[in-house]
């Protein structure tokens, strides 16, 4: 970099650049010749250049100033400087960020040259090494049994923090120049704190009394020390274990000394370099600084809270009896892999870090680094909360370093790939952040600084740099908001997973059983063939696939789940047909582990109902809406209609398009029945939902006809048509398995041929029924006119005019209250409203009923009951022809209708419940016995779809005792607990007194 003209000291990012001047000046460094505005000297522009890139140029040049002064008479410092790029880059790069470690240099002239040193400045030093470089400082012989430093005194300790300071100026060097990755920054200072541990602990040996009784002690890490990802200042948290030198010693007296040498040690490590925190060991800061293993494995054992089995994931030996340690991790290690077995244990852990955030003001939780919102603290919680309950199976999640944990979840299937490179990316940034505000005063802080100086530091040590319209303050700022919303968002997604709770109910033995102890366990889970159950989770699990690795994570909390449902065999074979569907789509097994209810919701639903499990089998990507109780609501009637008609009018093929509204049919079914399943929908909204897209299909279907009649003609049929709902459709109170009842009436359109009109509109309803009858892998939708005058021996389709003149000359009783149910639901609305309007007449008839015509439908209902109801069905439990069932219900609510709906306008609905309830308000009937009918209605109702969501096929009466009976009982609502004879017990209860309310009310 060439200058010309006035001295630009702001482009080097100087703020004070009449300082700048003098220091660099000839008077000063000698490194800028004032009188031609340019660097002077070899090396002199690239020092300026290094300046310029260093986090604070002001900073790095007082500093650099004030080294140079501190040197001896010739010193070497700026000779070398102007010739070493790697020394120019590591200096200024320390002396911009850490005012600490300038000072160090300042009162050390000579340190400098750690810096130079480009083989070090490429190498990490082992553990081995810092070890031994600290101990040589105090005088100790490092393969020492026991080692003891030279003495206590001021010397020692000044010598040991200068021994540590050096080797934190080199680890800053390569840290702020790139050399080294996050992780071996957090595992080097963790290597550093370990040295200086056994330092101090050689330096507290020089405490004791000559005549102190012998002991054997040992060091354990927790924490960032322990897990070996350490940042530049923090407190060390410690744990100290104990033992007698020899079995015969006196344990009191050993006891005792290990106390003073634990004291020691955190009086000598505060002094020399960082607090010891001991508050980790038992009972915390009021429980012995020391104890025996004997008595760390008893509190683990007996009193430990869910919190200090986390601490205890990170424990591992840094200093002192290194066979002590070992024993102390052999010992209490199993118990940390045990705590998720604990009752409440997810619970335990959340409610903490829900505890820490609350301690927070507000208005600083925003830019609390470690622990606020979007922190440290929210990784490191997700991650070891995943550990904890994972690891208990799977060794390879037991690393005690949050970034190889959160690997290995990844790699694992524990958490989607994404999600775990998102957070360990967001985590490497939180990190690199939170060193850089320790650094520069080698103070503990998490605190983002607020004053713009300070702000514009940190983003320039973090190589932010300004841009047009933008200042490197403004770009940290940007990225620390993001980073703070996805590790925020994530945290939650992972922290609060459901699947985490159902996973840790499941006992740590239980994970790991040996395949005869599986068997058992898949007994007592109600599986009735354990062996076939074995097969299918073999089949799911076996290999090193990532599906393989996720079927594993996914299926011990599902098992759990089948066991709950009334067929856990059926539901686990309909689980791997539809994993053996799906097995490939990326999003399948991630929407089983991360998306909240989806895999206990599918595990209840596969096991409740053969009706899902074949629907899911045929369209399995419709799982999805499992994740979201809004994605089970019905869809709208107007929204149904819509979508089908507008895929209905896109299709040229007219097969296809109807086709495809079948395909819209069957997801909405299956969203109807989990929603069902899973209690979000009564027996009312079930009936208008199920109504609501059979309607939608009618009307799709109806316009499809249309148009392929249209096509094979060469011309628009001369007419126009409705649909007109009866039975159930009518009624809005449609079944799973029911049937769609209607009527087909069209007009000819003004100076249409009626008889034209008429073979084109019987082209149209067959082409309707044909279509909805084309082989397709959805649940048929039967169209049924049998209800149409002069039943199936009369014409399918009328006129207006021919229904008129039929109901007004020819129509029976039955036939009027037939059309009580009657509505329009496709086709041309306007004719549907003048069918209504014709009808009406003739099923509120003026004056009511005759005698005559009451005694004639009496009569109807008798041989229904005696003729049609099956033979060998058992009239008690017949839910539909039986007695107090559906239509014993209907009849006696239809009876009322006819007899007063012409002077009771709320009757007049084609609602059987709407119907009752008017009927009641009228003191048409009274209030028991309209609450008896209600009741009988709907659980019947209710029963009726459960059969048939359990069986996958409709059927009119109970099952028999056995799963079938169980199935329905659950799906009905009746507690699992329960035996399914208290289900029908109720059933017969609630039906005995319909009859009885339709004994008094049809038969009065």
């Amino acid at each position: 970099m060439i200058l010309t003209g006035r001295a630009p000291f702001a482009r080097f990012g100087f703020l004070d650049a009449a300082r700048a001047r003098l220091l660099l000046g000839p008077r000063g460094l000698g490194l800028w010749d004032d009188a031609a505005a340019v660097p002077a000297g070899d090396g002199a522009t690239e020092i300026m250049a290094c300046l310029a890139t260093a986090a604070d140029p002001d900073l790095a040049l007082l500093a650099l100033t004030r080294v140079e002064e501190a040197q001896p008479a010739g010193g070497a410092l700026l000779p070398r400087l102007r010739r070493s790029a790697g020394l120019r880059e590591r200096l200024l790069a320390v002396l911009g960020a850490s005012a600490a470690l300038g000072d160090h240099l300042a009162a050390h002239p000579g340190d400098w040259r750690l810096l130079d040193d480009t083989e070090q400045a490429r190498s990490r030093p082992s553990a081995t090494a810092l070890r031994t470089r600290l101990l040589t400082a105090v005088g100790v012989d490092p393969d020492a049994d026991r080692p003891r430093a030279r003495g206590n005194d001021a010397t020692v300790l000044a010598d040991l923090r200068v021994a540590y300071r050096r080797c934190l100026l080199t680890l800053a060097g390569a840290d702020l120049t790139g050399r080294l990755e996050l992780e071996d920054v957090g595992a080097e200072l963790a290597d550093l704190a370990a040295a200086t541990l056994a330092a101090g602990l050689a330096i507290a040996e020089t405490f004791l009394p000559a005549d102190a009784a012998a002991c054997r002690l040992a060091v354990i890490a927790m924490g960032k020390t322990g897990g070996r990802e350490l940042n530049y200042v923090s407190d060390v948290d410690v744990v100290f274990v104990a033992e007698p030198a020899t079995p015969e010693a006196d344990p009191t007296a050993a006891m005792h000394t290990a106390t003073l040498l634990a004291g020691h040690l955190i009086r000598v490590c505060g002094e020399v370099a960082w607090p010891v925190d001991a508050a980790l060991r038992p009972e915390g800061k009021q429980g012995p600084l020391v104890r025996t293993l004997d008595s760390h494995a008893a509190y683990y054992e007996r009193w430990a809270r869910t919190w200090e089995f986390q601490a205890l994931l990170k424990a591992r030996p840094v200093a002192g009896d290194a066979d002590l340690g070992q024993r102390y991790i052999d010992r209490l290690s199993p118990l940390v892999w045990r705590a998720a077995d604990r009752d409440h244990f997810v619970e335990d852990v959340q409610s903490m870090r829900r505890r820490v955030e609350a301690t927070l003001p507000a208005g600083e939780a925003v830019r609390e680094l470690k622990l606020g919102p979007g922190g440290l603290r929210d990784v490191e919680f997700a991650v070891q909360l995943l550990q904890l309950v994972h690891g208990r199976a799977d060794e390879s999640l037991r690393s005690g370093t949050t970034l190889v944990a959160l690997h290995e979840l990844g790699a694992g299937g524990y958490v989607g790939r994404k999600d775990a490179a998102t957070l360990a990316a967001m985590y490497r940034w939180l990190r690199t952040v939170e060193h850089r505000l320790q650094l520069q005063r080698l103070r503990r802080t998490h605190r983002i600084p607020v004053e713009e100086p300070e702000l514009r530091w940190l983003a320039r040590s973090l190589g932010y740099q300004g841009k047009p319209g933008a200042s490197s303050v403004d770009a940290f700022e940007a990225d620390r908001a993001r980073h703070a919303r996805e590790v925020r968002r994530l945290h939650e997604k992972l922290f609060y997973r459901p699947l985490l709770q159902s996973v840790a109910r499941v006992s740590g033995e239980e994970l790991q059983l040996p395949p005869a102890a599986v068997v058992a366990r898949l007994q007592v889970l109600g599986f009735a063939d354990p062996v076939g159950a074995i097969r299918h989770l073999e089949a799911l699990t076996a290999g090193v696939t990532r599906s393989a690795a996720i079927q594993r994570t996914l299926l011990p909390a599902m098992l759990r789940a089948f066991a709950d449902a009334a067929d856990p065999d059926a539901g686990l074979l309909a689980y791997r047909q539809v994993s053996d569907a799906l097995g490939r789509t990326p999003w399948y097994l991630r929407s089983l582990r991360d998306e909240g209810l989806v895999a206990e919701r599918l595990a209840l639903l596969l096991g409740s109902s053969r009706y899902v499990a074949d629907l899911l089998g045929r369209a399995p990507q419709a799982m999805r809406m499992l994740s979201n109780d809004d994605e089970l609501r019905p869809r709208s009637l107007e929204t149904l209609r819509n979508s089908m008609l507008a895929a209905a009018r896109r299709s040229g093929d007219r097969e296809a398009a109807v086709v495809t509204a079948r395909g819209q049919r069957r997801a909405e079914l299956l969203r109807i029945a989990c929603a069902d399943l899973l209690g979000l929908l009564d027996v009312d909204a079930v009936g208008v939902a199920l109504s609501e897209v059979t309607e939608a299909t009618l009307a799709a279907a109806l316009v499809t006809a249309f148009a392929a009649v249209a096509e094979r003609r060469g011309s628009k049929p001369a007419m126009r048509m409705s649909v007109i709902a009866m039975g159930r459709l009518g009624g809005r109170e449609v079944g799973y398995a029911s049937d769609a009842d209607v009527l087909f009436v069209f007009d000819p359109l003004p100076g249409a041929d009626e008889s034209e009109a008429t073979v084109a509109a019987h082209e149209v309803a067959e082409e309707m029924r044909r279509l909805l009858s084309v082989p397709a892998p959805d649940p048929p939708l039967g169209v049924d006119a049998g209800l149409r005058p002069e039943g199936r021996q009369g014409p399918l389709v009328r006129s207006l005019g021919s229904y008129a003149a039929y109901y007004e000359r020819w129509a029976s009783v039955w036939e009027a209250q037939a059309l009580l149910r009657g509505r329009p639901v496709a086709g041309d609305d306007d004719l549907g409203q003048q069918f209504v309007r014709m009808i009406t007449p003739h099923r509120y008839p003026a004056g009511g009923l005759s005698s005559r015509d009451v005694t004639e439908i009496r009569r109807i209902k008798a041989r229904v009951d005696s003729e049609r109801l099956p033979r060998g069905a058992d009239p008690a439990t017949h839910f539909k022809l039986g007695r107090g069932g559906l239509a014993d219900v209907e009849w006696t609510v239809q009876l009322i209708q006819l007899l007063h709906g012409h002077a009771h306008p709320g009757l007049q609905t084609t609602g059987t419940l709407a119907a009752l309830s008017a009927a009641a308000d009228a003191g048409l009937i009274a209030a028991p016995d309209a609450r008896d009918l209600r009741a009988a209605w709907r659980l019947a109702s209710r029963v009726r779809n459960a059969v048939t969501l359990v069986r996958g096929r409709p059927a009119d009466s109970l099952p028999h005792l056995g799963r079938e009976m169980v199935g329905v009982a659950r799906a009905v609502g009746y507690p699992a607990r329960d035996e399914p004879g208290g289900f029908v017990e109720e059933y017969l209860r609630t039906t005995r007194r319909a009859r009885a309310a339709v004994e008094r009310v049809f038969y009065a």
